[in-house]
């Protein structure tokens, strides 16, 4: 099972968290955000990674330029598109750099949610699904309900964001069976200040889940 851990601001978190096992980082590309960094410094933590890892840009409704901007100068291996991006802008984007892991997130807030997703599956490599929240887009803390997903059974890869931490990851995958999970602010001291003490936690909780 995948494991990403999103919103790596620090060079040596993010060496530790990738020894610890994580297979993926993130790195928030969106100005707003508490944890945004910016396109050199994710270049400057991803030099010192091992070239296992998958390096994830995340976007929010940001235009092909500034992806652009980002992509040529980190080295990432996906792009994550946490917005409000359209099924069209999502395909430009695999156009545009088809050897790049490109991973549509979506937030949950009832069942209906999930309606859009199959409008999507054809022009994206991955799905995540994240916690709905009216101001924040995503590494709110907020879980979502998992109920909505007991047959969630799409025809891609897919992440549970949300919300996750060490003390409830188990019950997660005991209720649900996703490819990977993506957790934020469940593993921080403060928003981009990842707390590794969690993250070990986090590793060791879920060795006795495999």
């Amino acid at each position: 099972m995948r494991v990403k851990i999103c919103g790596i601001t620090q060079a040596k978190q993010g060496q530790v968290i990738a020894q610890l096992g994580a297979t993926a980082l993130g790195f928030i590309c969106v100005e707003r955000s508490p944890r945004y960094i910016k396109a050199q410094q994710i270049q400057d933590i991803i030099q010192l990674l091992p070239t296992t890892i998958d390096r994830i840009g995340v976007f929010a409704n940001a235009s092909v330029t500034d992806i652009e901007a980002v992509v040529t100068v980190a080295q990432l291996t996906g792009i994550q598109l946490h917005g409000d991006e359209t099924p069209q802008f999502c395909a430009q984007i695999k156009q545009l750099w088809p050897d790049l892991e490109i991973i549509k997130a979506f937030r949950i807030k009832s069942p209906e949610s999930l309606s859009d997703i199959p409008l999507y599956v054809q022009v994206i490599d991955t799905l995540l699904l994240d916690a709905y929240d009216p101001q924040q887009l995503g590494g709110t803390g907020k879980t979502l309900n998992w109920d909505i997903l007991a047959t969630f059974k799409p025809d891609r890869p897919w992440f549970l964001a949300g919300g996750l931490n060490p003390n409830n990851i188990l019950q997660a995958l005991d209720n649900l069976d996703p490819d990977g999970i993506d957790l934020s602010s469940g593993v921080e001291r403060s928003p981009g200040d990842k707390d590794i003490n969690k993250v070990t936690q986090l590793f060791e909780r879920l060795s006795h889940h495999l």
